[in-house]
């Protein structure tokens, strides 16, 4: 006999947990199948402990540049074990408590693979031992995995996936990193800062190519400045790794092909999603090159199936699958939740410099046929950015001409990702200019040079 709940939960990273804790609130009788760790990959591989990585890395560049805050700091060192001890310990400690999430919540956590076997139907595999669920409602939130290069498998010692990135038995000492989105920029700013010479490959013409194009040119010159060599419109065309390293043999704009010797290289380019081996073929249930179709309130094609997060396809962020996992069981609920929608979800990167965005760049606002209003305000005339000695980056802000509407917002410099949120909340608003222009920002803060980009846009900029 099968254990019946409301709702299966198939995965526990950031779409899959909340969405179980949030249909635990709203009365659903819920299980959560997961066959490594709660929490999922952000939790336990990505999001999470590469933060506590680059926190290492930002100290350790303090440390090394104390002299221009008039400090001294003799000879800095690191432990590699203990720097990679302390992001597990925070890794650990997160899913600490997502573990108490679930008992607190009252939701059912079974351990091992699950299988959809038919409508409401799931199996769950561990230690070949089976155990049967039954539920109305089932949401896959499988995520995904990283992409190898189909000609060099990810091996662990000298090519590696993020994962292996994140627990390195050793220091590179001449790092490729392959792929310059987040991820690849943000391991690359990690090792760079902690001594490693970086390389980055990137196959398009631009690094962070999903940023806006002054951001994205800004941050290419702060990475070369800190002695990284960057190659765009570059690929990798052959990767060999050995028992001292790997020599690959790259592409370069110009048709020419250079081999290099490194100590390591990760591989980061893209995502695999997770929809295999979990009965969505068996089914009928429609994907899109392995991602799940799903619509604005995650249904499948398939009925009282759902899909969430990094496994329905882009933007793959863990804040996007949480708000989606919360929207998915409101709809089952039958709260009549506004449909999901990815127009205004914010993306981050932490390296230094850190990136954040919002909305549309300058170029798409104008291909989507917006007369724009551009307001841009640098770091150098913020006063809390010079005492702060992080006087390098801006913040631009794209307006709608005619109607004020602010259409999207890009920055670059020092703990950006903490101000992001301020225009994700003005668009979710639908505020304008004008509202914006009234608002009063604290002195001295970084958030200033938000209001002042906004004013900058109206020619009224005070500071610059």
């Amino acid at each position: 006999m099968a254990d019946t709940y409301d709702l299966i939960v198939l995965g526990s990273g950031p779409g899959g947990y909340v969405a179980a804790i949030r249909a635990s609130q709203l009365g659903l009788k819920t299980a959560i199948v997961e066959r490594e760790r709660l929490g999922g990959i952000c939790l336990n591989w990505g999001c999470i402990p590469t933060k506590a990585l680059l926190r290492t890395s930002e100290i350790y560049h303090y440390m090394t540049h104390a002299s221009a805050y008039g400090l001294s700091a003799k000879e800095p060192g690191f432990d590699l074990a203990a720097i990679v001890d302390r992001s597990r310990k925070v890794a650990g400690q997160l899913n600490a408590g997502v573990k108490g999430l679930m008992k607190k919540n009252k939701i059912t956590v079974v351990e091992g693979d699950g299988a959809i076997t038919a409508k409401g139907k799931l199996t769950v595999t561990k230690d070949g031992a089976k155990t049967e669920l039954a539920a109305k409602h089932i949401i896959v939130a499988t995520g995904a995995r990283a992409r190898d290069l189909p000609f060099a498998k990810a091996d662990g010692e000298r090519i590696w996936t993020y994962r292996h990135a994140m627990v390195p038995k050793e220091m590179p000492s001449k790092l490729l990193v392959i792929g310059s989105g987040a991820i690849g920029v943000e391991f690359a700013s990690f090792y760079s800062d902690m001594g490693a010479e970086v390389t980055i490959v990137e196959m398009l013409p631009r690094i962070l190519p999903v940023e806006d194009e002054e951001v994205s040119a800004f941050v290419h010159k702060a990475l070369a400045k800190q002695g990284m060599t960057i190659h765009v419109e570059a690929g990798v065309e052959k990767l060999e790794a050995g028992k001292a390293g790997v020599k690959a043999s790259i592409k370069g704009k110009d048709g020419k092909v250079a081999t290099s010797e490194y100590s390591h290289a990760i591989v980061a380019i893209g995502i695999v999603p997770n929809s295999e081996n979990i009965g969505l073929e068996a089914l009928g249930v429609k994907t899109e090159r392995g991602h799940i179709v799903v619509d604005g309130h995650a249904r499948t094609n398939f009925e009282g199936l759902y899909a969430i997060g990094d496994v329905t396809g882009p933007p793959w962020l863990a804040h996007k699958a949480s708000h989606e996992g919360v929207v998915c069981v409101e709809a089952i609920a039958g709260l009549k939740p506004h449909p999901f929608e990815t127009w205004n979800i914010p993306g981050c990167t932490y390296s230094r410099p850190q990136v954040a965005s919002v909305g549309l760049t300058e170029a798409a606002a104008k291909a989507a046929g917006h007369k724009v209003k551009v307001g841009k305000f640098p770091f150098i005339g913020n006063g809390k950015a010079i005492a702060l000695g992080e006087a390098e980056g801006f913040i631009k802000t794209v307006f709608d001409e005619g109607t004020g509407e602010l259409l999207g917002a890009h920055i670059v410099g020092a703990e950006v990702t903490e101000l992001i949120h301020g225009y994700a909340i003005a668009r979710q608003l639908e505020t304008t200019e004008a509202e914006l222009m009234h608002t009063v920002f604290p002195h001295p803060t970084l958030s200033e040079m938000m209001h002042e980009s906004v004013l900058d846009a109206y020619g009224r900029a005070i500071h610059y």
